[in-house]
């Protein structure tokens, strides 16, 4: 065994944090049977083997307006363009309905930088939507992005929007709109959307509003492992410093078709050895997701390399645009989920925000 490897795995089954030298050396020199049995490992100290679960829910497009021009979407439109739109409330509440008809639990939204959107605009729908569904179904309102992005639009605070949405009956605003969080990245991609510590202050207003939030990775553009790393040091030491409050952390992969920067989508085999390269490295996080609205079947490997819990999406306009595939054969993701060995348990539309992981040994700090 390389000897750079032999002290990640010592640390690993030690249940020591590992640093970026770590991880640096289980992407290089670890086997994808060894990433599979440390990621397996890692999981255990959170979940019961052979289970996972999942939800049914859809990520409704309100509109397909946004001035972010971020190269590997294939979706926005810039305003006064032919096809745009920006759906009413009746709208919503019709694609709403047949997500519940589809046994939907969880309605998350996503659109783009609406440069004529405020956040008054957001609170009124989003109090009418919790209005009529009550508890019938979970609310993902909106992600950080946007919530950034319409924030300073309307020029109030984090802490201040936050509030607002917090009053109107907002739960939870997702960390959508991460990908690479690298400011060099960002650079390169999106220059119109915003600094790494930006991002992160949004995302510390909206938990000490009392809303829930997640963290997420898209790999697969042309960042470097570098870069990877980068992103789950900094999270893990977000996640640090907030007292674990991020509930869960989604990884899922680029999709290249249609969009400006083009290229190829990643394999298989790559993103599950990155998946169990997060659920090693990201010890302060309990739930870990795997991908079927990028990966389809296959995501359910991940399953073997580290993850909990999945969702079966119904719609992702953004994604589906730029190449995803969604299928309502339910069953048949159920199925692969237990050729790979699980169990797979429905769960509520909101997964559990725990209580704070107890923070593992101090081996090794990030670079």
């Amino acid at each position: 065994m390389h000897p750079d490897l032999a002290r990640a795995d010592e640390r690993i089954r030690r249940a020591e944090r590992i640093d970026d030298a770590d991880a640096l050396a289980l992407w290089e020199h670890a086997t994808d049977d060894e990433l599979s049995e440390l990621a397996t490992m890692a999981r255990a100290r959170f979940h019961s083997p052979g289970h996972a679960t999942w939800v049914v829910m859809a990520i409704l497009n309100y509109t397909n307006v946004c001035v972010a021009r971020c190269d590997y979407c294939a979706f926005y439109k810039f305003p006064g363009e032919d096809g745009t739109y920006l759906l009413t409330f009746d709208e919503l509440s019709r694609r709403i309905d047949t997500v519940l008809g589809l046994g939907g639990q969880l309605i998350g939204f996503n659109g783009g930088f609406h440069p004529d959107l405020t956040v008054d605009d957001y609170c009124t729908l989003f109090r009418q939507l919790h209005q009529k569904y009550g508890d019938r179904c979970a609310f993902y309102e909106m992600t950080i992005a946007e919530f950034m992005f319409v924030s300073k639009r309307s020029h109030l605070s984090y802490a201040e929007s936050a509030r607002r949405f917090a009053e109107a009956g907002t739960r939870w605003i997702t960390g959508g709109g991460a990908e690479i969080l690298t400011d060099a990245f960002r650079l390169r991609h999106s220059p119109g959307k915003y600094r790494v510590e930006d991002y992160y202050d949004a995302q510390r207003a909206v938990l000490d509003a009392g809303l829930g939030s997640t963290a997420t990775m898209v790999i697969g553009f042309d960042e470097s492992i570098d870069e990877r790393i980068e992103h789950l040091s900094r999270l893990r030491r977000f996640q640090d410093e907030e007292g674990g409050r991020l509930a869960s952390f989604l990884c899922w992969t680029y999709k290249p078709f249609h969009t400006e920067l083009g290229g190829a989508e990643v394999s298989t085999r790559e993103y599950l050895r990155h998946l169990a390269l997060c659920r090693i490295y990201l010890d302060n996080i309990v739930n870990i997701r795997t991908s079927v609205l990028t990966r389809n079947q296959d995501a359910m490997l991940g399953l073997r390399f580290g993850a909990n819990d999945f969702d079966l999406p119904t719609e992702d306009e953004v994604t589906q645009k730029a190449g995803a595939t969604v299928s309502l054969d339910f069953e048949a993701i159920l199925g692969a989920a237990r050729r790979a060995g699980f169990v797979p348990t429905q769960r509520e539309g909101y997964i559990t925000r725990p209580p704070p992981p107890a923070p593992p040994p101090q081996a090794g700090e990030g670079r």
